[in-house]
């Protein structure tokens, strides 16, 4: 059923486990014995980085690489950017224990250009991402 749609399910994977750890209350867990600066805006970052790259590869595999990877790009920097505010807008909304901030959204959006970034740079010019029909 999911043959040949690799990075799809990946990308849907990859989209629940955002969800869910951006949603759920890790109030109980005791982590002070992690104490490093900013290390939330780092786990954001990485994140919509991941995403954004699923996001263009599921594109081009949904599309049997017939749309180009510039547009491809785009439009998976597009989604991953709004999902990523509609999560933070969620987090502050609908949760008691957990709050969406400005610095969020700016590390998921830098994640996700980053990833693009990424894989423009590993696919454009002599190494072009092809898929097979």
């Amino acid at each position: 059923m999911f043959k040949g749609y690799v990075y799809t399910s990946g990308f849907i994977c990859w989209i629940i486990i955002i969800t869910t750890l951006s949603l759920y209350s890790f109030e109980d867990f005791d982590t002070q014995e992690i104490n490093i600066p900013h290390l939330d805006k780092v786990v954001h970052f990485i994140f919509y980085f991941i995403a954004s790259f699923l996001g263009v590869l599921l594109i081009r595999e949904r599309t049997k690489g017939r749309l180009n990877l510039y547009r491809a790009v785009i439009i998976s920097l597009l989604i991953v950017i709004i999902y990523g505010t509609l999560i933070e807008v969620i987090q502050n909304t609908f949760t008691l224990n957990r709050s969406g901030e400005l610095y969020d959204v700016l590390a998921n959006s830098l994640g996700a250009f980053f990833g693009a970034g990424l894989i423009i740079i590993l696919f454009s010019g002599k190494t072009p991402l092809k898929w097979k029909d």
